[in-house]
């Protein structure tokens, strides 16, 4: 039961026989919208549909309200109380809440899935990180931010496909490569100049111990360039797997890994070029092949091929959304870096050149994580002296708490990640405050089944009376309109704040109310409402990519 539909409906009908009646004038009235007011005294919606009104009805609001208040008939609806110039606010009858609460009950496991949309093929890239190294808690918020919002959108009725693009070609695979050479050659006491754009970490060390452990100095005195293509395809064999091993032990998981060798290998990136100039959206000019991306409100023309023949990064980039729009995607959503921000425009024009709309292709920008343990920021690993990665992270503070800090800010907003609060298994740490709310109502349900209580036999709802309880119900209420809000504006980080104010409002009932050895009726509706809570709970935390504990 969906009750502002009821109630909107009821305010359009009573809308309609107001201007039957001559209490207010004929003309086009303004949608219905309503907000939950943020103090109870104001009742249990709002809306200033009245004042709205007063545009195209040519009336006062408090006329309209009074109108509306005078003819509406809703029988969950027992009373509007109007404030100010005409804002009508509505209190509404226990029932619609029983109502509300049995409906939440029949959906069972269903309840948070939205029915499926018919709006094409939706793919989330997300991380896409250069195969080069171990991801580092930049990398992680990406990670869990993607990983939530591909779970949020297949919740609310999208179809959904994660993909991961492997930037396995270019300079950066050739610095692995000698990277990993020169490592290598230091380990056979061969003197070494160690390449000025190479990777530095100890990863590439222990890349390079592995070679000696299995192979000696079998690939010694081979040809230069011959043993760095034999070390190319080895260390990126490696830091492929260890970022599918990474991400998986983070709960992140892909339809699709991407390579973008395949573009090159494919001849993709010439014949995307040569296409783009045959119509007219690429010229030449000094040597170099240009992206008219001007024509499509860039601040300038890009470089797509450079004068020596060198495709950009930029020509593997729009062959690539090619290729993605050629699977049948009908709508892209890519997460980015904050550093990545002055790219967007670009590739919008370089996806309208290639025929498609601007809005067809969305880039969600991640801004900055900064770590700080015991109020002090932390700029390098302990352990290595360099960047902190998504492993280190996890170890201390685990998945679930690492995944929840990630998610729990808009990605607009700069993240402040507390490491000492998030390893706290206290209420202050808002995920063990949430999967707490969970055990707790589990162990619940163990001492029912141990006590032999028979479950939801004749359940009457009306005997849930108290403040806490009709609080709880209205929060369950409210959660699938959340799902369809927080999808829409891309922002799994509502979905957090949801499950900590519905864990909030539960330990709150659970201190006033209780639930076992009450008199049976009472003991029967609660147990039928934190059961739902539950259900709604565990929904919850599984779009964030959370465990949801039975035991803690």
């Amino acid at each position: 039961m969906d009750i502002k539909s009821l109630l909107k409906d009821a305010i359009i009908k009573a809308c309609d026989k107001a201007q039957e009646q001559g209490l207010i004038p004929q003309g086009n009235r303004p949608e219905v919208i309503f907000e939950v007011p943020p103090q109870k005294d104001f009742g249990d919606f709002a809306s200033n549909f009245a004042m709205q009104a007063a545009k195209t009805l040519k009336a006062s609001p408090k006329a309209i309200a009074q109108a509306i208040e005078k003819t509406i008939d809703c029988p969950l609806l027992e009373r509007i109380e109007i404030a100010g110039p005409g804002f009508m606010n509505f209190f509404l009858k226990n029932d619609w809440l029983y109502e509300l609460l049995e409906d939440i009950d029949k959906k069972g496991p269903g309840f948070g899935f939205l029915p499926k949309k018919q709006e094409g093929l939706l793919q989330v890239e997300y991380v896409s990180a250069n195969p080069t190294g171990p991801l580092h808690v930049g990398h992680g918020r990406g990670a869990a931010v993607g990983s939530a919002l591909v779970n949020l959108l297949r919740a609310a009725g999208y179809e959904v496909k994660a993909e991961y693009y492997i930037n396995d070609a270019g300079n950066q695979i050739n610095n692995l490569a000698a990277s990993v050479n020169a490592r290598y050659l230091e380990l056979l006491q061969v003197p070494v100049e160690f390449p000025e754009d190479g990777y530095h970490g100890y990863d590439i060390i222990d890349t390079a111990k592995r070679i000696v452990d299995n192979n000696g100095d079998k690939y010694l005195n081979m040809p230069a360039k011959e043993r760095l293509e034999i070390f190319r395809k080895l260390a990126l064999k490696e830091k492929i797997a260890l970022l599918q091993e990474d991400l998986a032990k983070f709960n992140v998981h892909f339809d699709n890994w991407f390579s973008e060798q395949t573009l090159h290998d494919g001849g993709e990136i010439e014949k995307c070029c040569k296409d783009l100039l045959q119509q007219g959206y690429m010229y030449e000019k000094d040597g170099a092949k240009w992206l008219k991306s001007t024509g499509f409100g860039d601040d300038k023309d890009r470089v797509v091929i450079r004068e020596n023949g060198v495709p950009t990064y930029l020509a593997a980039d729009i062959a690539y959304h090619k290729n993605k729009f050629s699977r049948g995607f009908t709508h892209i959503i890519d997460i980015w870096g904050a550093d990545h921000h002055g790219y967007i425009k670009r590739m919008q024009a370089a996806c309208q050149a290639l025929g498609y709309r601007a809005e067809q292709l969305e880039v969600l920008v991640l801004q900055m994580v900064s770590l700080y343990r015991e109020g002090e920021l932390v700029k390098m690993s302990k352990r290595t002296g360099q960047s902190v990665t998504l492993n280190e992270l996890v170890e201390e503070v685990g998945c679930d708490a690492a995944r929840y800090f990630f998610i729990m800010r808009s990605i607009d907003s700069q993240l402040d990640f507390d490491l000492t609060l998030a390893a706290e298994k206290t209420s202050e740490n808002p995920v063990y405050y949430i999967q707490y709310a969970h055990a707790r109502i589990c162990s619940i349900f163990r001492q029912t089944k141990e006590a032999g209580v028979e479950l939801f036999s004749d359940v009457d709802l009306t005997f849930l009376k108290e403040e806490s309880e009709t609080d709880l119900i209205k929060k369950l209420g409210e959660y699938e309109q959340e799902i369809q809000s927080a999808a829409q504006s891309r922002a799994p980080h509502r979905i957090a704040r949801y499950a900590h104010e519905l864990a909030g409002l539960f330990h709150s009932f659970y201190n006033q109310c209780r639930i076992l050895g009450v008199e049976p009726k009472v003991q029967q509706a609660r147990l039928l409402l934190v059961k739902n809570v539950r259900k709604t709970l565990a929904h919850a935390l599984g779009v964030l990519g959370i465990s949801a504990p039975e035991h803690m």
